[in-house]
């Protein structure tokens, strides 16, 4: 091995995972392919996550110290490229977890990259209970990628348990819980995923809420 070359192993891991440094005077360079990178710039360190259904850019560091860094300032966003997921799929899932309760269950929201669709694709459940499931992903086409991972959480509220956080901290995804199952308007609580970034989103859709909800007979 040449004096300071890379060992297969890192030199693999470096190029799935690049570090960027951010010119002053120009637009940093696109992602070429899918994938993430770190973007280091005056104002922070940055995580960068491309993915044909969503871009996110994150701050993940700041500086300790006052030294002078030669980059250019990064700016955090988010652009959902798969467009809004439908209504009617969330009621979809919520029936689900009506059926299971008080048992828990599971579902992925994917979008298809050809043909722009949404579809619901149930887990295949392994194993569940009152307050556990494991289950196998669904089967996807090539051409698909999950955008939302449901579960329910039977007659108890809708929140983020610390299993939860351990199963998505790798993940890239929107997190859906659906709870208080057996109640005409259930309870949600939804986030946003980044590869060890949870952010709350602080309001579901009153949509999804009006697909939940049961509807009486006249």
């Amino acid at each position: 091995m040449n004096a300071g070359a890379l060992n297969p192993a890192d030199a693999a891991l470096q190029h799935s995972f690049p570090t960027v440094m951010v010119p002053r005077r120009e637009s940093v360079a696109p992602m070429q392919a899918a994938g993430e990178r770190l973007l280091i710039g005056e104002n922070g360190v940055f995580l960068e996550i491309d993915l044909p259904w969503l871009s996110v850019v994150r701050r993940i560091a700041h500086y300790t110290v006052p030294t002078a860094i030669p980059y250019g300032k990064v700016a955090e966003s988010t652009e959902l490229r798969c467009g809004a997921v439908p209504p009617e799929l969330i009621g979809e899932f919520v029936a689900m977890a009506r059926a299971a309760h008080p048992l828990e269950t599971g579902a992925w929201i994917v979008w298809n990259v050809e043909t722009k669709q949404f579809r619901l694709a149930p887990v295949k459940v392994l194993s569940q209970g009152t307050g556990s499931l494991k289950y196998e992903r669904p089967s996807l086409l090539a051409s698909e990628l999950r955008v939302i991972d449901c579960h329910s959480h039977g007659a108890h509220p809708a929140y983020f348990s610390p299993t939860d956080n351990e199963d998505d901290r790798h993940e890239t995804k929107f997190a859906l819980v659906v709870g208080n199952c057996a109640s005409s308007v259930p309870s949600m609580a939804m986030r946003l995923c980044a590869k060890g970034i949870f952010e709350n989103v602080e309001r579901v859709p009153t949509s999804w809420y009006a697909a939940a909800r049961v509807q009486e007979v006249a």
